[in-house]
């Protein structure tokens, strides 16, 4: 029997896959009724953390909030244009992601990070508005490409990402990851249906 853990099948191997985006499409950015996107504000970074401890991303809220605060906080001022939470009717931090970048050899590149939407609050087309609202964000810094890194146990997010346009990459990459499209792309055969496996080799490149 798969070991699920808040919703996310940990059991699927894990394979590192790169998609990247080279034309952002822009289009409406829309939340559910009783939804609103917050950005980020020094404090914020302890919401972030509940959320990627509620999937499963962290062992501890404290682990999350470390690795938050060493990776994004020494850039504040990026940070607050650049981190987009959506917060529910109570005010309650719903979801987030991050506009940022890492290095591609010796260059700067644009990543989309951490997408994470609450269980409660998924099946909503929060995380779809919370992509958007992050390309918009590229978008009007101009920057492209963006890329992401993600792995076979995200294939719902993959076909969200290559609704907005992105491509998985054959062989190119970004940061420190190792393309091993080979291998997560025999991963998601088996645990796609056709049609959706179809479209991810159609977004291959």
């Amino acid at each position: 029997m798969s070991e699920f853990i808040k919703g996310i099948d940990r059991s699927i191997p894990y394979y590192n896959l790169i998609l990247k985006c080279n034309e952002i499409c822009t289009r409406p950015v829309s939340l559910p009724e009783g939804y609103n996107f917050k950005m980020y504000d020094v404090g914020a970074e302890g919401y972030w953390a509940n959320l990627e401890y509620e999937i499963g991303d962290f062992s501890s809220v404290e682990e999350a909030e470390i690795y938050f605060k060493t990776n994004y906080c020494n850039q504040i001022d990026e940070l607050k244009y650049r981190c987009v939470f959506v917060v529910d009717t109570y005010g309650d931090v719903v979801g987030s992601c991050i506009a940022w970048h890492d290095l591609k050899d010796n260059d700067t590149v644009s990543s989309l990070h951490w997408l994470v939407v609450s269980p409660e609050h998924q099946g909503k087309h929060i995380g779809l508005a919370l992509c958007q609202k992050v390309m918009d964000i590229f978008n009007e810094c101009g920057e492209t490409p963006v890329y992401i890194h993600t792995q076979p146990w995200s294939y719902k997010a993959i076909l969200l990402y290559i609704k907005l346009g992105f491509k998985i990459q054959k062989n190119d990459t970004f940061s420190h990851y190792e393309n091993q499209y080979k291998k997560a792309i025999k991963i998601l055969e088996k645990l796609l249906p056709e049609s959706q496996f179809n479209q991810i080799i159609l977004s291959s490149e």
